[in-house]
């Protein structure tokens, strides 16, 4: 067991999100280990550094692991033990001495489409006296309550840092303009409620609940820090298949550290863990990172797993799925990668 004397670190980045699920950790931490002392250390990480960088194109020059480098040198070098990550940003290959410790239960693995609320706008137009309107913002579109990506006019604006968003986006709307945007959850919505240049906006589901925002019945984005007059639309993972790992949480420790592994074991959810692997499997078979447009998703289904994956490497939509044994999810990884891999070069 830990020594109950010296505090355990828990690494992470600063954003409001990451220090939200950070805390999510640490409270768990504590309930399960209530003699031992848990500590917080923020650390900034090259992405953050970055923000003019693209992710959707990734220079050469750029490192892997944009997000988790920085947290990885810490626990190496024994400044941290713990290293908390959105499952998503954490690269399929971990460094030498490093491990995945456990991972979180997943909260909603769904990309959600903000917009602005038409209605909103209209009303904002008829009272030019409120402070915070300005003639520019006359320019900007606004939709109705629970819009769909089909519902977007032709050559609309939509906004994501991510390349398998955009993929699909394109897949379903060829006459979409997609853009990128860098921020963190709130400077992203705050960019969609201002630039009219912005129709819409995608983003993860679960950072907004990780941040206590939600979508009401009636379709509005609502929190403590949202923009005031938008609106979302949870979009169906038909429509848009998730991330690898989108929706949990990564803890990563050292690869030799019992004390450690001790604190994983009470931290880690069963089925997520073999839904992620088998997700990770198949983003490592098929030979792409973090940014690579390619999504997946497995979901456990009495004793089996599911796992349901697309992948845009040729510039053209290849999916499949596949059910294999619960207790065998990088097999079923690797399988369906193949199977994809196979039917993209018959294609090529």
């Amino acid at each position: 067991m830990p020594s109950p004397t010296k505090p355990i670190i828990i690494a992470t980045r600063g954003s409001a999100l990451a220090l939200a699920q950070a805390n999510l950790i640490f409270d768990q931490c504590r309930a399960a280990f209530p003699k031992l002392k848990f500590e917080i250390k923020i650390l900034k990480t090259t992405g953050d550094r970055l923000q003019r960088a693209s992710l959707a194109r990734p220079s050469p020059s750029l490192p892997k692991g944009l997000f988790t480098k920085e947290l990885e040198v810490a626990l190496l070098k024994h400044q941290a033990d713990l290293a908390v990550h959105s499952l998503k940003d954490l690269p399929t290959e971990l460094p030498a001495g490093l491990k995945l410790g456990a991972v979180s239960k997943r909260v909603d693995v769904r990309d959600i489409l903000a917009y602005r609320d038409a209605k909103y706008l209209s009303a904002q137009r008829a009272r030019p006296a409120v402070e915070e309107w300005s003639p520019g913002h006359s320019e900007r579109r606004g939709f109705e309550p629970k819009a769909a990506v089909r519902d977007l006019p032709r050559g609309a604006t939509v906004a994501t840092s991510s390349t398998r968003r955009k993929a699909q986006l394109l897949a379903r709307r060829p006459d979409l303009n997609v853009v990128e945007i860098r921020g963190n959850v709130v400077t992203r919505l705050q960019k969609l409620a201002d630039q009219p240049e912005l129709d819409a906006l995608v983003m993860a589901a679960a950072g907004l609940e990780r941040l206590h925002f939600q979508i009401t019945p009636e379709g509005r984005l609502q929190g403590d820090a949202v923009p005031d007059g938008l609106l979302a639309t949870a979009l169906g993972i038909d429509e848009m298949l998730p991330c690898i790992g989108q929706g949990a949480l990564g803890i990563e420790i050292r690869e030799s550290d019992e004390r450690l592994a001790v604190i994983c074991e009470r931290l880690n959810h069963f089925d997520t863990l073999q839904c992620v692997l088998a997700e990770r499997a198949f983003l490592s078979a098929m030979g792409g990172g973090c940014h690579s447009p390619v999504g997946a998703y497995g979901e456990v289904v009495g004793e089996h797993l599911r796992l349901r994956a697309i992948t845009f490497q040729n510039e053209m939509a290849c999916r499949g799925e596949t059910k294999g044994p619960l207790k065998e999810p990088i097999a079923l990884g690797q399988l369906l990668a193949a199977e994809l891999q196979s039917r993209s070069s018959q294609r090529g």
